[in-house]
């Protein structure tokens, strides 16, 4: 690695917060400031975009989809190209993330509904995240769409480790780009949309559009940043672009202009499509500008991902722009398309610019990384290893997981296991084990079970005890 930083070295350089907070005590001068923010732990920036595929970036080989600052951010930092969602899908993915664990141990397995409106709600008492932050003096933000318990429920984000929270408590209203209202910490924030056919969960159709929701959200991410400049600060950017909106046809990729392909001779939810994720790419750059302006650049680590494959909804094709690339499925698969995601780590001074690696992680990891780049122990109930290492470039040191996994529940349980350079995939509880090798077949088009019959005795032994049972996700054949 060009910077020369072990690991050691590295924990060190990112202070702790007492030694900050007896800097900023003494600081009386710009000098002083500015070493008060170097030697402060590191603030953490996770932007998770929705239903957006492995190859819809630049950096990750989108020929049509115009992202020059997301694709900077891969120069300026490390791309990842082994890196897995918690899930198929919205909730569990983000469920995973919240709790480092995956979709075999987690309490959300799946896009639950509770009405009048939300999903399954994180219960009283789960160690997320952003409480373990907490321990360490983080600010803790979530700004965008949560999905893991609705208004008065135990799993809203305030009530599980987040200090603010700007957006969407249901995902099924985050279908709507144009909502009549959207959540500020626990109530509700009044917008100048009008709604037709309002339902209880929010999701109603547009009939006079003002507020555009993500525009809303992205500007209040940049306003978190601006205002927490002198302590250390963890950012959930949960934006909701590129997902379909609850209007079918040509609205279904809603966004309020279709910017440089207002002109192309595409579908019209094609070109909202490549606008939706250009206007996230622009905002990235602004993003990425308000760090360079408040001197936060070599303090703030940044990660872009997004929370499953690419999806087929709202008049969407994923085949259009090759959004997942060289990879299998789509979102709700275990193929890789479904689950594989694009991951850009960006620290500049830390994380080595123009680096890329392969290093196989997936969303469980981030809560053990995070825990200790802030200097606090990670729960001892995880299925998270730190990925610091990775970050570094120092891939010897990296410890390996023996295996990922992941289980899906839509009518019967899909399974998934990543070992090594082997995928396997099994449909139904009960089902036959596929078995790909990915070193030679990336888009798992040549199921190997039958050739090695060791390796798929692996995978069951492995299987056997890869799940906690749940009353909400019962094994199905």
């Amino acid at each position: 690695m060009k910077h020369g930083l072990n690991r050691r070295d590295f924990l060190k350089s990112v202070g702790a917060s007492a030694a900050a907070v007896s800097v900023l005590g003494c600081a009386s001068s710009r000098d002083g400031i500015a070493a008060a923010k170097k030697n402060r732990k590191p603030n953490i920036i996770f932007v998770l975009a929705d239903d957006l595929g492995y190859g819809d970036l630049g950096c990750y080989g989108q020929q049509r989809i115009k992202t020059p600052n997301i694709d900077r951010m891969a120069t300026e930092g490390m791309r990842f190209t082994d890196h897995y969602a918690g899930s198929t899908v919205c909730a569990p993915s983000r469920c995973s993330l919240m709790t480092g664990l995956h979709t075999g141990h987690t309490y959300v397995r799946g896009n639950r509904e509770i009405k009048p409106m939300g999903q399954l709600p994180l219960p009283e008492g789960t160690m997320t995240l952003p409480k373990v932050l907490k321990q360490a003096g983080y600010k803790t933000a979530l700004i965008g769409k949560w999905g893991l318990g609705g208004p008065g429920s135990d799993g809203t984000p305030n009530k599980q480790g987040f200090d603010y929270f700007f957006g969407y408590l249901c995902q099924r209203h985050a279908h709507n780009y144009y909502p009549e209202f959207l959540f500020r910490n626990d109530q509700r924030v009044p917008l100048r949309n009008k709604v037709a056919g309002n339902r209880p969960d929010g999701a109603g159709v547009a009939t006079e559009k003002v507020d555009y929701s993500y525009d809303l959200m992205a500007t209040d991410a940049l306003k978190f940043v601006e205002e927490n400049k002198t302590n250390p600060f963890f950012l959930c950017l949960t934006i909701t672009i590129p997902h379909a909106n609850n209007e079918a046809g040509k609205k279904g990729m809603e966004v309020p202009d279709y910017g440089i392909y207002a002109d192309k001779d595409w579908p019209e939810p094609q070109k909202g499509h490549a606008a939706m994720i250009s206007r996230l790419d622009r905002d990235m750059g602004r993003l990425m500008q308000t760090l360079k302006d408040a001197s936060l650049e070599e303090n703030t680590l940044v990660l872009f991902t997004s929370d499953n494959g690419p999806h087929r909804e709202g008049g969407a094709n994923p085949d259009f722009f090759d959004s997942n690339g060289p990879l299998r499925g789509i979102k709700r698969d275990l193929y890789d398309g479904g689950i594989r995601v694009p991951l850009i780590a960006r620290w500049p001074g830390k994380v080595e610019a123009g680096a890329e690696s392969d290093h196989i992680s997936a969303f469980w990891d981030f809560l053990p990384t995070f825990a200790e780049l802030a200097g606090v122990a990670a729960p001892d109930e995880t299925d998270g290893i730190s990925m610091i290492p990775a970050l570094l470039g120092q891939a010897g040191k990296q410890k390996l997981h023996e295996a990922l996994y992941w289980e899906f529940h839509q009518r019967r349980t899909n399974q998934a296991v990543r070992m090594g350079p082997w995928k396997a995939v099994r449909f139904g509880a009960a089902g036959k084990l596929q078995l790909f090798d990915l070193r030679t077949d990336l888009g798992e088009t040549i199921n190997v079970a039958d050739r090695h019959p060791d390796v798929v005795a692996r995978m069951e032994q492995y299987l056997a005890t890869a799940r906690a049972n749940s009353e909400f996700w019962p094994l199905k054949e």
